[in-house]
């Protein structure tokens, strides 16, 4: 007891009894500062959260029901009823190795093996729709491409009573050419060449569509005046037969128009029977936007409840990323929107610096006069009507090598056993880029644009890589998804 009353006095004589009751009392509000601040935190999280639930939710409350829906017991009406609609495909080694969810909308499983197939449906549908086409009448399509919009307008043309002549490069794949010719459709190869050459693939298709016809009927002279510069349709009636079409022809006077209203029906019939030639123009037809705001985009957020971080998706003509984003941007502000472009393609620096140039268009450098890689579909060097629709919601952009494409393709088949193309290749190398740079839990949805069946003599032959110096390196990737 004399030692503890020692101790007692000890601790009250110096004042320790004093000092330990005021830090006490500043523990005490200490702690109840550190609960105030985290339950404000918490709360202001909570909140923040259920502010994008309710936003996801009034996007996804939006979207008109899903036009089709594929089950075992139903039947679809041909070839145009299987376009669209496809699955989004987890891509397990790659989500698994970032922790970052990626998912491929497998556009490849449109009949026509591509993402170009609903292009192709939205323009020949828009063109009927404004009375520039009619089925089963020997009006053909043309079309200059590099091959899959090629094919998708060669199917679905088929499917709905039209003829296809279509103009490409002579250096793309063979086998899309076997394709084409297989379908019916008139291939016409031509060299390489700018797009400010005459000879140019585009150009040259936009000329045979002129030259298909007597008269052409989007010249603002001999019918509707065009919706863009570049539009051409043209048609084996003459000229007077096409002018007396026209509302304003003709002498005036009531005998006249007497005559007009009674025999206007067979002039409309006879006129509408008479084959066209019809320039499809993938660049700069708004339809190619229109396909993908009004059905990639939807399907989209209808398949991920509106739970998407990201989007990336190359460009060639620039109606998938143009339309596709602006729908996904619309609904879900906080979304971000990449390109994927591949070498040679000035689209990256645009993006990035506002300047349409890549290193490989300097003097001495340059191989093919389009854009310089063994990627074929996207890439391109000037902004077409399609893309600029969508330029200013891109939000980043990467650059992807011939090499990291190659390597790609090569990890997802030894790794999920899925053959992609060169494209769909490029998107998924830009894919694991950004997925770096995103929290663990992140989404990611690309754009899976065709298989690899038809590059197969070209980006899948180690034979034309070794010839062409394009290294084949599988493990870049593992060392991509190590960094």
């Amino acid at each position: 007891m004399a030692l503890a009353d020692f101790f007692t006095l000890s601790w009250v004589r110096s004042g320790l009894w004093d000092r330990l009751r005021i830090q006490r009392r500043v523990s005490r509000d200490l702690i109840i500062g550190l609960v105030v601040g985290i339950t404000f935190s918490l709360s202001s999280t909570s909140l923040a959260l259920l502010v994008q639930q309710w936003r996801r939710k009034r996007a996804i409350a939006r979207i008109p029901p899903r036009p089709i829906e594929l089950r075992s017991d139903e039947i679809v009406d041909g070839v145009t009823g299987l376009i669209g609609n496809t699955p989004l495909l987890r891509i397990n080694s790659l989500s698994d190795a970032l922790g970052v969810e990626i998912l491929g909308k497998c556009e490849y499983l449109n009949p026509g093996g591509s993402v170009k197939d609903r292009v192709a449906l939205q323009i020949i549908e828009d063109a009927e729709a404004e009375g520039l086409l009619h089925p089963h009448t020997g009006s053909v399509l043309f079309e200059g491409t590099v091959g899959s919009t090629g094919i998708s307008l060669a199917t679905v043309g088929r499917a709905k009573g039209y003829e296809c002549c279509i103009i490409m490069p002579d250096d793309v794949a063979i086998e899309k050419v076997q394709v084409l010719e297989k379908l019916g459709a008139k291939v016409e190869r031509v060299r390489p060449a700018s797009y400010v050459d005459e000879k140019q693939f585009v150009n040259m298709a936009r000329k045979r569509a002129r030259e298909f016809g007597k008269t052409e009927l989007t010249d603002g002279q001999h019918g509707p005046r065009p919706k863009y510069d570049d539009m051409v349709v043209s048609t084996l009636a003459t000229e007077d037969e096409v002018d007396h079409h026209q509302p304003d022809s003709g002498l005036a006077g009531p005998s006249n128009l007497i005559s007009r209203v009674r025999f206007a029906p067979l002039i409309d019939d006879a006129l509408e029977r008479k084959p066209r030639g019809f320039f499809a123009d993938q660049f700069e037809n708004e339809s190619n936007f229109k396909a993908h705001y009004h059905g990639t985009g939807p399907e989209i957020l209808r398949q991920t409840s509106g739970h998407v971080d990201a989007f990336v998706s190359g460009a060639g003509t620039g109606g998938t990323i143009a339309g596709t984003g602006v729908y996904l941007k619309k609904h879900m502000p906080e979304i971000k929107v990449v390109l994927s472009d591949p070498e040679g393609s000035g689209l990256f620096n645009k993006v990035k610096y506002n300047v349409m140039y890549d290193h490989k268009e300097s003097e001495g450098r340059k191989r093919r006069h389009q854009v310089d890689t063994v990627v074929e579909g996207i890439g391109i060097n000037r902004i077409t009507h399609n893309f600029s629709l969508g330029l200013d919601i891109i939000d980043d952009a990467y650059r992807i090598t011939d090499a990291e494409a190659v390597a790609m393709a090569r990890y997802l088949v030894a790794h999920d056993g899925i053959f992609l193309g060169s494209s769909s290749a490029c998107n998924l190398v830009a894919c694991v880029r950004l997925a770096k740079k995103m929290g663990r839990n992140s989404r990611i949805v690309t754009i899976l644009c065709d298989s690899g069946s038809r590059h197969q003599s070209k980006f899948w032959s180690d034979e034309y890589l070794n010839a062409n110096d394009i290294p084949i390196d599988p493990g870049l990737i593992d060392r991509l998804l190590d960094e």
